[in-house]
């Protein structure tokens, strides 16, 4: 599997404290079944001053050590970048990474509240010629209000990544609802796992997939951790993937895997 959503670069931001820590979450990851891993430190400006040279550097010398230990984890560079103003103009720039050098780049919306003008700042990306991953819109607080402004997006060009540990449950019955939601209507393009540490925030894809393969069936769920993740990685324009599967049965499988409590709009 592949994961293109990691903290896993030691002292860079919130993720891994230490070098310790960063070994044991590889080590995690490959008995997980994960290959390939993207280190996307937060680029945050004022708080996480994070950039592309810095995560080059970061990244090139934890390579080393888990070559040097045997640890079969690959490395890329990419970022988990912050929508402040200015940030195109850093993409194109080289300041910000995309992932693997790729048209394709993580973008953290605000948590907690709905960044103003979001969809013209998507819709500019996607001008621009890059392709916006969204990542964990199940997790923001104010995704029951705005969750068709995503599908928009979605038809704009933008693509959405779903974190692993929201379907299995470990940020609550709300998040899993909506990343089971995102999942089942297709509205979802990969599984990550957003990893921080070798605790509660562990590497683990393989849990979260199993709950996509409940869902969508074997194949469509290993598009989410094998064949879309290797086309952002080859830099594969986003028409050569195979599709999302269109709404399954809107409600349908909300009734299956859902308690009542939690079925809503």
């Amino acid at each position: 599997m592949i994961d293109l959503h990691s903290h896993i670069l030691p002292g860079i931001d919130d993720g891994a404290k230490n070098l310790e820590i960063s070994l044991e979450m590889a080590r995690l990851a490959v008995a997980d079944g994960i290959h390939t891993m993207a280190c996307t430190p937060h680029i945050y400006p004022g708080l996480y001053m994070n950039d592309a040279q810095g995560i080059a550097l970061a990244r090139d010398a934890l390579q080393a050590e888990l070559d040097a230990q045997g640890i079969a984890l690959r490395l890329v560079t990419g970022a988990d970048v912050h929508l402040v103003p200015g940030l195109l103009a850093d993409v194109r720039a080289g300041r910000i990474p995309t992932l693997n050098g790729s048209r394709y780049l993580l973008l953290e919306p605000s948590h907690h509240v709905a960044p103003p003008r979001f969809e013209e700042s998507v819709f500019q990306l996607v001008a621009a010629g890059y392709t916006p991953v969204i990542t964990h819109p199940e997790r923001l607080t104010w995704i029951e209000t705005h969750y068709p402004v995503f599908v928009g997006m979605i038809r704009q060009g933008a693509w959405m990544q779903v974190t692993a540990g929201a379907l299995t449950g470990m940020f609550g019955p709300r998040a899993k609802y909506w990343g089971e939601k995102f999942i089942g209507e297709g509205h979802t393009h990969i599984l990550a796992t957003d990893t921080h540490s070798n605790g509660r925030r562990l590497p683990c894809l393989s849990a979260g997939l199993a709950v996509a393969e409940r869902l969508l069936g074997q194949a469509e769920a290993a598009r989410l951790v094998n064949e879309r993740p290797q086309a952002i990685l080859d830099d594969l324009a986003p028409s050569a993937t195979a599709p999302l599967i269109e709404h399954l049965s809107q409600r349908g499988w909300l009734a299956r895997f859902l308690p009542k409590s939690l079925q809503k709009n």
